[in-house]
């Protein structure tokens, strides 16, 4: 109930603002932002924003995290470092695109803390206004009663749909997931984002297959937003897809990781690799403030059984027919092409589900192909030849086994 009540209390703050201003873009601004310690063992915030917006506020437990949500706001802007000085029950701060026009602040705790005293206030002496609450410890045991996800029916929640063909006896659904988005970027460096890079492979694979005949393409996102992993795997069944194709181009030093690779699905990891890839990768919903606290381990075993026994040797058929069509592009490949691991996001009980890793790029060789626009073509043009190849057979083979 305490929780409950936060939640409207940050909402009825900006209750009376005009519906002109809901609609506008306002903006964080980091040098009007700051969390410290206070004298009392409290620890204060202040985040500057250039107007107020409608936000609210909330705790996860395990791991202890503060989410901020704000609704409007562009994350066009990156926290840095001088705003976690002092900072007391804070340990580091995460800020991006959460959801169409919503954007989400979180912050991982040290400690647990409930905030107290919240308020969203302008100023006569300065542009914009101010969010301040106080974070005030409290026992594990009051800050996991208080803690968990508020109503999602506070937003609205945007789900791609296929186009009217989608569904059909005749028509092949493809359900493309660009890794990461929003408030998770996925790997960096050198200034690229793994997340904007596979959103541009993934328009430009859709586009690609859509130019064969009765071929649908869903994208799990369209812009730079976060999706949760189950999320993810929930638009796919949605659309009726006939093949999951996750890509992403990770940082991965162990072993100098390099060239395309495709992994399946498995509850044990073909190798350490790849067990700290997937480990990675479903850490996405944590760093995004998403409450797991609702997952049932019993549920996900019996789908990874059933996925086991109907799906795998269709899933294997798609990943030999994606290497032979990389490989015979002359893209790199890596030295064991078809790997496995417990990817969540490949959890499908029902949908031949894949990883393509396009490259890698902690690999400086990989990171120079993956940004080139004529290279981006070639690989494009390799996992659609792949993906229709393996159309082709499987309609075949699947005849036979009606048969």
């Amino acid at each position: 109930m305490i929780r409950i009540l936060l939640t409207c209390l940050a909402f009825c703050v900006c209750a009376s603002l005009p519906s002109v201003l809901l609609a506008q873009r306002a903006v964080l601004q980091v040098e009007r932002s700051k969390i410290a310690a206070a004298s009392d063992g409290a620890t204060a915030l202040h985040f500057g924003v250039s107007e107020r917006v409608p936000f609210r506020v909330f705790t996860l437990a395990a791991p202890a995290r503060l989410v901020i949500d704000f609704k409007g706001l562009v994350d066009d802007t990156a926290l840095s470092e001088d705003v976690l000085q002092g900072n007391g029950a804070i340990r580091a701060v995460r800020f991006g695109q959460f959801r169409p026009g919503w954007a989400r602040l979180v912050a991982d705790l040290n400690l647990p803390v409930v905030p107290q005293d919240i308020s969203f206030s302008t100023s006569d002496t300065s542009a914009g206004a101010t969010l301040r609450m106080r974070l005030v410890p409290v026992s594990a045991e009051t800050f996991i009663a208080r803690s968990g996800a508020p109503d999602a029916a506070l937003w609205t929640e945007v789900v791609p749909r296929p186009r009217a063909g989608a569904g059909r006896d005749d028509t092949f659904v493809v359900a493309i997931d660009p890794g990461h988005g929003g408030i998770d970027p996925g790997a960096e460096r050198d200034g690229v984002t793994e997340k904007a890079l596979m959103l541009g492979y993934a328009l430009a694979l859709r586009a690609r297959l859509e130019q064969a005949e009765d071929v649908e393409v869903v994208l799990t996102r369209t812009e730079d937003t976060f999706v949760a992993l189950e999320r993810r795997v929930a638009i796919a069944h949605q659309v009726q897809a006939d093949l999951f194709l996750s890509l992403h181009a990770d940082a991965l030093s162990q072993g100098g990781a390099q060239g395309a690779t495709i992994y399946t699905l498995s509850d044990e990891a073909s190798d350490k690799a790849s067990a700290y890839l997937a480990a990675r990768h479903n850490r996405a919903d944590v760093l995004a403030g998403v409450d797991l606290t609702g997952s049932d381990d019993e549920v996900t075993r019996l789908l990874l059984d059933i996925a086991r026994r109907e799906t795998e040797p269709r899933t294997e058929a798609l990943a030999q027919a994606l290497v032979q069509s990389i490989g015979a592009s002359d893209a790199p490949l890596n030295n064991r092409p078809i790997r496995r691991a417990g990817f969540s996001v490949l959890k499908s009980a029902d949908i031949p589900s894949v990883l393509l890793e396009i490259g890698f790029l902690s690999s400086q060789r990989d990171l120079d192909n993956i940004r080139q626009p004529e290279w981006q073509v070639m690989m494009v043009e390799a996992i659609a030849r792949g993906v229709l190849s393996w159309r082709g057979t499987d309609a075949a083979s699947r005849k036979l086994v009606r048969r």
